[in-house]
């Protein structure tokens, strides 16, 4: 049987049966098609599910064909080295899940015989599965009566009842997930949660939600109160640290730019890029880049002028990278900090895995 919410949290008169009935008939006219709805393997709604944390559909939609052609199945995924995996997931951000899913494709093929576990519980066990991914994939693979609670379903479900709670603290998480397990239709677990994510998706926006064509907009608490967007509720934002780095533009006489992969356990680790390091305070940016080339790669380095600037916004930090010239340097590449370096040409540059940072900066030196 469903569980009930506590009543503080659930609309006076909502029937959540009703409410399936007119979710399931509005997904059904409006779902877009997507590659792991129209092929919902357990092994491509993972990949899909680790994907689409903290990134949108349109965005993930290239990077999850080129994936699952290059790594069609658990096996190929386990097999693959680092750079591999690195090099096809390139641009999308969040690296970390790229090594999770990687180190969980290893442990599944070691621990389950190459199968995906179904139960919610065993893919929590998994290397960057959480609550949400699990559900999702118990319930979208496996047809488990799983609730999802995703960033889509927290903004339909924290208006639908006008949530008091701030979403981001752990009775909020509680309250959403006692809502969402109240209205889960467990007859058909996949096509609910789908279509719970697909009406944040499409219709309850974060701004101008469109409440004319919502299928739940007349149990809605928060557009009979005219109050959709002030939910959901959440605890300020911390703005992103500000941080100043530089990197260097360096070629051999064949025209080959100097290039080096970041060490694993950083920001961007197993990535490369252009040589280079953060900024401090008391140090100019030249000097500061003399002594990041001579302390990562054994290079005594003449450093140019500027060759532009490059903004940056990770999660939790605002980067602005100063792109210098590097006319001349002395010594033997000795990679330190830095796990590799190297001279690469254009085609080489295409094959190793890069950030969309290094895309970026590469890009604003005419070598994109």
């Amino acid at each position: 049987m469903d569980a009930s919410p506590p009543p503080s949290v659930l609309p006076t008169g909502v029937d959540p049966a009703e409410l399936r009935l007119r979710l399931s008939a509005w997904y059904h006219t409006r779902a877009r098609r997507l590659p792991w709805r129209d092929q919902p393997t357990p092994y491509r709604v993972w990949v899909s599910e680790i994907m689409l944390q903290q990134t949108q559909v349109a965005t993930v939609l290239p990077y999850f064909e080129r994936f699952v052609a290059a790594l069609p199945d658990i096996e190929s995924l386990a097999r693959a080295d680092e750079p591999t995996v690195l090099g096809l997931w390139a641009g999308l951000g969040y690296y970390r899940r790229a090594r999770f899913l990687h180190r969980a494709a290893r442990e599944v093929v070691a621990r389950h015989g190459g199968r995906l576990p179904a139960s919610a519980t065993d893919l929590r066990a998994l290397p960057g599965v959480g609550a949400y991914t699990a559900a999702a994939i118990a319930s979208v693979a496996f047809g488990l009566p799983e609730a999802v609670v995703d960033g889509n379903v927290i903004r339909v479900l924290s208006r639908l009842v006008a949530l008091p709670q701030l979403t981001d603290t752990a009775p909020g998480q509680r309250a959403l997930q006692a809502v969402a397990d109240a209205l889960l239709d467990r007859s058909d677990p996949s096509s609910h949660n789908q279509a719970m994510m697909e009406l944040g998706a499409l219709v309850c926006s974060p701004r101008g939600p469109d409440c004319a064509t919502c299928p739940l907009s007349p149990s809605c608490a928060a557009r009979a109160a005219g109050t959709q967007e002030r939910y959901p509720r959440k605890r300020a934002r911390t703005p992103p640290q500000k941080v100043r780095a530089c990197c260097g533009l360096a070629t051999d006489e064949a025209g080959r730019l100097l290039m080096a992969r970041r060490p694993a356990g950083v920001l961007l680790g197993g990535l490369w890029e252009l040589p280079g390091g953060e900024l401090t305070p008391e140090t100019s940016p030249q000097r500061s880049l003399q002594a990041h080339l001579h302390e990562r790669l054994g290079l005594d380095a003449e450093i140019g002028r500027r060759l532009g600037v490059v903004e940056h916004v990770f999660s939790h930090r605002h980067l602005t990278l100063d792109i210098y010239a590097v006319p001349a340097a002395r010594g033997a590449l000795t990679p330190a900090w830095y796990d590799e370096c190297a001279f690469l040409d254009a085609a080489d540059r295409a094959r190793v895995p890069r950030s969309r940072l290094t895309d970026k900066v590469l890009e604003a030196v005419g070598h994109g």
